[in-house]
């Protein structure tokens, strides 16, 4: 591939775009919140308490109801994964996180119809925002297309 001007004048835009998104108000707060969640004990041990418990659901996946812990480990999946995301530093690093994730969905977006409308873009987070599940299959899985 010869570098032409053109290809090096996107690469150099590209640079500025990521130097922007993390020279951003919402990189920084993700980097926080992603601080205070690493150092906050509590936190790390509802974490490990919750992965330790997906271990033995996935285990119990394996052969669904007819596992004899099937009803005991469901709930208490479902329980551990409500205190770990009741906790504060959890829940602060979830919306930080969601927050970076539009962010950059949006750029994605801004960038793919600066081509072409025609362009197909995945969405994280289309199922909550918009009646498009953002698959790029052109409606075939029965959604609508954006």
């Amino acid at each position: 591939m010869l570098a032409t001007t053109e290809i090096v004048e996107l690469l150099d835009r590209s640079e500025q775009i990521g130097q922007m998104i993390l020279s951003s108000d919402v990189m920084d707060e993700y980097i926080e919140a992603k601080k205070r969640l690493v150092n906050d004990a509590e936190a790390q041990i509802l974490i490990k308490r919750f992965n330790d418990k997906k271990e033995q659901y996935e285990e119990v996946q394996r052969f669904g109801r007819y596992h004899p812990d099937y009803s005991n480990i469901m709930k208490e999946i479902r329980q551990t994964k409500r205190d770990m995301d009741m906790n504060d530093c959890v829940a602060a690093f979830k919306v930080a996180e969601r927050n970076i994730q539009t962010l950059l969905d949006e750029i994605s977006h801004c960038i793919a119809h600066s081509v072409s409308d025609q362009v197909k873009v995945p969405k994280a987070g289309a199922l909550l925002t918009d009646s498009s599940c953002g698959c790029g299959s052109g409606g075939g899985c029965g959604c609508q297309a954006s």
